[in-house]
């Protein structure tokens, strides 16, 4: 029998299916949008702002009836679920879901002759709107919970990232604060994650532990529920969220539902589904000398660690998805490309084609000349404002010269912006863990991921070349290529034989399919000699701006 293998990624704005084959080549992909498919829900970019300042919430049963929609257009394409012998997934990180007792009984005793989201509506919630990774409303709990754990290095030690106003924590917390007959109401916690795999398993499934390390709760260390932090949030929070899980485990068998509604096989197996940022680490496959580098709206820095860094505050370290006792690097950058796109519009008639030959046409090193520009609040650094230097601007002589307001031509603003962007990048991937040698790499993904010009400053300044993955929709891809790989382990463990590592033997199917990854720059010989010194002059640049922001 043909053997093939499911992956759903669940978005802020869409829910994506893939099901490949033996060999992880596609046969079947299709997606949901949730402003266009459903605009009964009346999301905007996928989410729901409330009536309060800074909450953002989702209806839980959009994505119940996301999923289903999802599985109609796979098979009107011609998918056959029979084939299909596990099946796995990756969601936004961070966002909860609040089971009460009607819903779970619901979902152990499912119709399949009715619609998923019928049976599965708001009932089944003790919580109506699940809290998303936008909600940045729960400060207030957030300074509550560090000072309960013992502050902010206490928390990054226990959980690998300071207490975020994002994080599942905080918004457990201020639930029970707020609603608390719901959340005494509240079964089970899901996150986005473990809720799809229960919808898919007819029964509550567990929390991952990649996934679970981005709730400022698990200990990273022994990969349990922190006590400490856990009572810092709410009462009888442990017995609602169940046990945490490593990430490659088999949770249990399809349920009855989809087997007889969508005639799956009663043997197809689920695997922990988890968040979209550790899918997609497992969808590039990265071993640790290259750095995942998402250029996008914000852009983002994915690495893997064998061991977590002696102390980290700036960043999120998570368990790994797919390496036995590893770590990954999670870092975000704000000012990304909407500023590029700023300076576009500004110095470049707003052409990309103009940007690139104004960019190519500087020198490297520009002369000297460098800014930091963050218009909004950036998260790394935590700072506001732009900052301007030429080659005789200095820490030391700080408030003795005349602060620049522009540079003196087009082609030294926009290469101070990106070498700027791609100096502070790679100054926290170095203090985060990142270690730079004869064999780092860079995998570029993302919108600007096709501009090449951009592409080479990144390998001239990170001193590593560049490549780019043909193949996108990394974390749909690594939820599928998670599904067939514990497959293999589990059977490999069963017959008592020896089994390759995750990244190994997925890296031996895409360098069949030759898609894997393809270079598109290379640093300069001279790259280190000119870049060392600026990335010494880019954190006095930083250091000046946190000053006169103080």
């Amino acid at each position: 029998m043909e053997k093939t293998y499911l992956g759903f990624d669940c978005s802020t704005q869409k829910l994506k299916a893939v099901q490949l084959n033996d060999n992880l080549e596609t046969l079947y992909q299709a997606e949901v949008k949730f402003d266009l498919d459903f605009p009964e829900y009346q999301t905007n970019g996928g989410v729901r702002a409330s009536e309060k300042p800074n909450e953002f919430y989702c209806n839980p049963v959009m994505w119940i009836r996301a999923l289903e929609t999802v599985l109609d257009r796979l098979m009107l394409q011609g998918a056959n679920f029979m084939t299909v012998i596990s099946i796995s997934g990756s969601t936004q990180q961070h966002g909860s879901v609040y089971w009460n007792k009607n819903g779970i009984d619901t979902l152990h005793n499912l119709d399949p002759d009715n619609f998923l989201y019928k049976q599965l509506n708001e009932d089944a919630f003790a919580i109506k709107r699940s809290p998303i990774w936008m909600d940045s409303s729960t400060g207030k709990q957030c300074k509550e919970i560090e000072e309960f754990v013992g502050g902010k290095d206490e928390m990054v030690r226990i959980t690998g990232s300071k207490c975020y106003e994002r994080f599942t924590g905080a918004q457990i917390r201020k639930i029970f604060q707020e609603q608390l007959d719901n959340y005494n109401n509240t079964e089970r916690i899901s996150l986005i994650s473990s809720f799809l795999a229960s919808i898919f398993l007819n029964k509550i499934a567990p929390i991952d532990h990649s996934d679970g390390s981005g709730m400022n709760l698990l200990d990273i260390n022994t990969r349990c529920w922190s006590k400490k932090c856990l009572d810092a949030c709410a009462d009888n929070l442990e017995e609602k969220l169940g046990d945490a899980i490593p990430t490659d485990t088999i949770i249990g068998k399809i349920g009855q539902f989809f087997i007889q509604r969508y005639s799956f096989n009663p043997e197809c197996k689920i695997v922990a589904f988890t968040g979209d940022n550790p899918s997609a680490l497992a969808g590039l496959n990265i071993n640790d000398d290259c750095l995942a580098f998402s250029l996008g709206t914000s852009d983002t820095i994915m690495l893997s660690l064998d061991n977590r860094p002696a102390f980290n505050d700036d960043g999120h370290i998570l368990i790994h998805p797919t390496k036995k006792n590893g770590f990954m690097g999670l870092l975000c950058f704000k000012n990304a490309a909407l500023i590029r796109d700023t300076f576009k519009k500004a110095e470049a008639n707003n052409s990309w084609e103009i940007f690139s030959e104004l960019l190519q046409s500087s020198s490297r090193g520009n002369n000297g000349y460098m800014a930091a520009h963050f218009l909004s609040q950036e998260i790394l650094p935590n700072v506001k404002g732009t900052l301007r230097w030429s080659i005789l601007d200095n820490f030391e002589n700080t408030g003795k010269r005349a602060q620049l307001i522009q540079f003196p031509t087009q082609q030294i603003e926009i290469r101070a912006l990106i070498e700027g962007q791609m100096l502070n990048r790679k100054i926290y991937a170095m203090e985060i863990g990142f270690k730079f040698g004869s064999k780092s790499k860079i995998l570029a993904t993302g919108g600007t991921s096709n501009n090449h010009t951009i592409l080479q400053v990144m390998s001239d300044v990170f001193n590593s070349p560049v490549y780019i993955q043909k193949t996108p929709e990394a974390a749909c891809l690594g939820a599928a290529y998670r599904a067939k790989y514990v497959m293999y382990k589990e059977s490999a463990i069963e017959r008592g034989d020896t089994y390759d590592d995750y990244h190994n033997y997925i890296k031996n199917y895409c360098d069949k399919k030759h898609c894997y990854i393809q270079r598109v720059a290379e640093p300069h010989a001279d790259s280190q000699e000119i870049y060392d010194p600026m990335l010494v002059r880019y954190r006095e640049l930083i250091k000046v701006m946190m000053q006169q922001q103080e």
